[in-house]
This record gives C-alpha cells, sequence and structure tokens, in this order.
C-alpha cells in the first residue's frame, strides 16, 4: 500500500503544483456584485434530498443548501474552478454569507464505485500513513522546483482520522503549506459510507478558521445519511459490487481518489483561496486503473 500511497502522492503533488501557476479568472466586470450574485442562488433548507447518492440531509438553521446548478454557479462562475460535473451540491452556512471574506462551504460529491469494506480500519496506523503521505509530498519537491513551480508540503493532521463503525462515518483534516502563501491551508473531509460507494463532503479554508470549520462539519455528521435501501446495512454480498479498495485507501491512497477533495478543488491559496481552485485533472482516471487490477481481490491491504 506504501508505494501505491506514494504514487498518488506524486502525481497529486505534481498536479497541485501546476495549478499554482493558474491565473485568476478574469473579470467580468461590475454589472454584478458579490451580494448580488449570492442574492440570485436558490437556497434549500430543513430536509434536502440528494438523489444522485440516494441521500438526504437534515440541515438545522445554521446551514443551508444550494442543489448542482447552483453549486456549480458557485464554484465555478463565482470562485473560478473548472466544470466539474460531479458536483451534486453545496452545503453553506448560514454565516458568514458566501460574499463574505473569511466564507466557507462543503463540496458533495459521490462515488458509486460499491461497497467499501471496513474490515480494515481497526488495523490503520495513522501516523505511519501520515508519515508516508509527508514522505511523498516531500520527494516531489525538488521536481516541482526545477520545473519552476512552488513546493507544498503537508504540515500533518488538522484533525486526526477517526472512523466511527456504528455510524459508518469518518472524518479527517490535514494541514498544507504553500511556498508562496503566508498562511496555512485546511482541508477537512467527511466520508459517509453507503450501500454502493460513499458520499463525500469536502471544505477547504485558511487555517485560521479551523475552529469555525470543524465545529461546522461536525455539525453536519449526524445530519449526513444514506436512504433506507442504500445504507451500508443494507448491503447484499450476493448481488452488490464491492469496492476494490477499504478504508484506508479513502485516507492514504485515496488521497485524490475518486471523490477525494484534491480531486474536485485541487490548490488553495491562503486568503484568496477561492480565486485558486483549479481541478487535479486525470486523477480519478489514474486512480481508477490502478485499483482494477486489484477488483476481483477484494479490498486493498
Amino acid at each position: 500500500m506504501k508505494a501505491m500511497i506514494r504514487g498518488l502522492l506524486a502525481t497529486l503533488c505534481v498536479g497541485m503544483a501546476l495549478s499554482a501557476a493558474a491565473q485568476a479568472p478574469e473579470e467580468k466586470g461590475t454589472e454584478t456584485t458579490p451580494e448580488q450574485f449570492v442574492a440570485s442562488l436558490h437556497f434549500k433548507d430543513g430536509e434536502v434530498a440528494v438523489p444522485q447518492a440516494k441521500a438526504h440531509f437534515r440541515l438545522t438553521p445554521a446551514f443551508r443548501y444550494l442543489e448542482q446548478a447552483d453549486a456549480r454557479r458557485v464554484l465555478e462562475e463565482f470562485w473560478g474552478n473548472p466544470p466539474d460535473e460531479s458536483v451534486l451540491g453545496l452545503i453553506v452556512p448560514a454565516t458568514p454569507n458566501l460574499a463574505d471574506d473569511n466564507s466557507w462551504a462543503v463540496v458533495v460529491t459521490y462515488s458509486d464505485d460499491g461497497y467499501v469494506s471496513d474490515e480494515d480500519a481497526a488495523k490503520i496506523d495513522y501516523q505511519e500513513m501520515l508519515e508516508e503521505m509527508q514522505q511523498g509530498t516531500k520527494d516531489e519537491n525538488a521536481a516541482r522546483k526545477e520545473a519552476g513551480y512552488g513546493t507544498v508540503d503537508l504540515l500533518g493532521w488538522a484533525v486526526a482520522p477517526r472512523y466511527d463503525a456504528a455510524s459508518k462515518k469518518m472524518y479527517w483534516a490535514k494541514e498544507l503549506k504553500f511556498d508562496e502563501s503566508k498562511d496555512n491551508t485546511l482541508n477537512y473531509d467527511i466520508r459517509v459510507l453507503g450501500r454502493n460507494g460513499y458520499l463525500s463532503l469536502n471544505a477547504v479554508s485558511g487555517m485560521s478558521e479551523l475552529g469555525l470549520v470543524q465545529t461546522g462539519m461536525q455539525q453536519l455528521l449526524p445530519m449526513t445519511e444514506f436512504d433506507a435501501g442504500a445504507r451500508y446495512a443494507d448491503y447484499d454480498a450476493s448481488t452488490d459490487k464491492v469496492a476494490a479498495y477499504g478504508v484506508a485507501a479513502l485516507i492514504g491512497g485515496g488521497l485524490a481518489a475518486k471523490a477525494g477533495l484534491f480531486a474536485k478543488l485541487g490548490l488553495v491559496l491562503a486568503k484568496f483561496w477561492k480565486l485558486g481552485l483549479i481541478a487535479v485533472l486525470g486523477l480519478g482516471a489514474l486512480v481508477k486503473k490502478m485499483f482494477s487490477g486489484k477488483r476481483e481481490k477484494g479490498s486493498v491491504s
């Protein structure tokens, strides 16, 4: 698994470095202010269905939801991301407002790769995994410098990974340092395991917002569930597809895999992170190719 993790990290880090050279989106004039743009969005609250994932959210008044069309408007038009059809929605805190400098949001995606076995969950050495991820990131910095790009360092867990075997939910957060950024970057991930795949909730912000984001993401955990029939407990071994990887791969080997954070959001540039959201293209296809040969062998070990 170590070689797999390093290989994925190598590709990930190169993609992140390339994205550092990307320019911010062109100015579109002053016809629409940020406040006017936000006012044009169609927010939903309370119980929200996500039919593409056979899941739902039971949101408190602290959160609102944007369905796919408006979610992509925010990510692509408002924040300058490349088009991404895999985005299903966006969970937005009621405060701060999306137009505020310290705003943050949670990108909702879904992977239908199959039932992810959690048999390896209790055996994961998160410290060893972190060290492997850090070394892989470090090893690529020399190549990035030679290519004329900035460096990136994985400083550590901002929030240590935790898997709840009862709820089939896991979360973790990483702290990253980009060499040209004065502030460090926070990546916060939640995965909810289901019968046919997993739901991803991915948040990005500056490290200065760790407390705010962590509180919000912890509040979202119990609000996120699969529908009856699509829950983890509904798995039928005689008919259902099994993913070619386990829980460990979602954190380590799956750092950018499937619906992982970097595959959707890419590089984040501190205070101006919204303008630096560039997708790391091709990683999903790479990971699927790497895992395809193991599909009949069950979980990755």
